[in-house]
């Protein structure tokens, strides 16, 4: 198994309290956006606007089905969008991208990251979610699981890579073939995203040649792992303990790497989602050097979404939600990483909610897309008072991050109902 239907698409994430972590004094955050389809990743361009990913909510042509091969399946459309957000107005800029999803608009696979070059040309990443042997037999050629590039003045884009028929072809893991790109990073002439179906880190160039796996991801064996109890609605039914079954005492997982980021160092981090049953503290923050290796950044986490760092080398991690999502509570948390591997919790709950992606703007506050799992609520936050200090007993189990230095830099009107 590789990504599971609760992980399949995007975000219906779960996360879990980080314990003992501790918040110095508490940010603010206002609603920029709303009314969004299952937004994603946003980044801002080089005209100083936001601009926001929209999945959308599929359609009803087409279908292929779900990861698991059971439950609803998964339905085509083009109610994908890219949205900008320019002096607290929202505007669709790019419309009619691909898009699947359930029948009730969640699970969506469509637009999930955009980045720009340092010419400010613009790429989109789109997801899909299933099994891409699926993809052209069932809809026929649609740009799900690929990089485009758009025109916005047109509206219009080109394929620029195809990474769902990459894992299609090369199983880089060599495990069940899924695939389900869900974020980038642009670093040069090089486009390197994560692939969460596939369980790996792959970079092509941004004319779209040389596309090609730089790692894997391992299976995380779990000890003791902690299901749902029997008989809850759950989304991987047939590994949901019956009642009276022995629980098994070990467990595999997959990774599920959610998000990459570059480091001032120069290295690949990448964040993990962590595949059923989502155990908390079980997410780890992986570096990927110039070797291509994998090796474990920062641990205890659960079920991160996204990672960015800042101008002076802080980190900052998403969480979906604060508990394993079939637990019913869907707060999530902004933790920001200091240089010295000291954690501070910005933002937990209190409004933020299943949240998906973020960046960072040049006047340091914090961009968070909210409600990233609820077609028509999604929300773009701006989170404000973010450079508090942090208490002196928050750093839990991080390899410290002081060596990487300074210096690098990362750089309301409600929407129509899509079609």
């Amino acid at each position: 198994m590789k990504f599971k239907p609760l992980t399949i698409t995007i975000l219906t994430f779960c996360v879990a309290a980080f314990s003992g972590m501790k918040a110095a004094s508490a940010a603010s955050f206002s609603v920029i956006a709303d009314g969004l389809y299952n937004a994603g990743g946003l980044s801002f361009g080089p005209d100083g606007n936001l601009y926001v990913t929209e999945a959308g909510i599929g359609g009803s042509g087409a279908c292929v089905p779900p990861a698991s091969g059971q439950g609803d399946s998964l339905c085509y459309g083009t109610s994908g969008a890219v949205t900008k957000i320019e002096n607290g107005k929202t505007e669709r800029i790019l419309t009619g991208l691909p898009s699947i999803a359930l029948p009730d608009g969640t699970g969506a696979g469509g637009p999930r990251d955009i980045q720009f070059d340092l010419k400010g040309k613009p790429y989109v990443l789109i997801g899909y979610g299933a099994n891409p042997a699926f993809r052209d037999r069932n809809l026929g050629n649609t740009d799900l699981g690929k990089i485009i590039a758009p025109d916005f003045n047109t509206n219009s884009w080109t394929s620029v890579a195809d990474i769902a028929n990459y894992e299609l072809a090369k199983n880089p893991d060599g495990g069940d073939v899924g695939s389900n790109p869900l974020g980038f990073v642009i670093d040069g002439n090089n486009l390197v995203a994560v692939d969460a179906g596939a369980n790996d880190l792959f970079r092509v160039n941004t004319a779209g040649s040389n596309l090609q796996a730089i790692t894997t991801f391992p299976q995380d064996i779990l000890t003791n792992p902690i299901f749902p109890p029997s008989d809850t609605p759950s989304n991987e039914p047939a590994q949901v303990p019956s009642q009276g079954e022995a629980v098994r005492s070990q467990f595999a997982t997959q990774a599920v790497p959610s998000s990459v980021a570059k480091g001032p160092d120069g290295a690949y981090y990448v964040s993990q989602f962590t595949g059923f049953p989502f155990a908390e503290g079980g997410a780890k923050i992986y570096r990927v050097g110039a070797d291509g290796t994998p090796t474990v950044f920062a641990d205890g986490f659960t079920q991160l979404t996204d990672l960015q760092f800042d101008s002076a080398g802080n980190l900052y991690a998403l969480q979906y939600a604060n508990q394993s999502a079939w637990k019913g509570n869907f707060d999530g948390s902004v933790i920001k990483i200091a240089p010295d591997g000291t954690r501070t919790t910005l933002l937990s709950g209190n409004g933020l909610e299943s949240p998906s992606a973020l960046t960072i703007g040049s006047d340091g506050a914090v961009y968070v897309t909210n409600r990233g799992d609820r077609p028509g609520q999604g929300q773009v936050l701006r989170i404000e008072n973010t450079k508090s200090i942090p208490e002196p007993d928050s750093a839990l189990g991080v390899l410290a991050i002081a060596a990487l230095g300074f210096g690098w830099l990362h750089k309301k009107r409600e929407l129509p109902n899509l079609p």
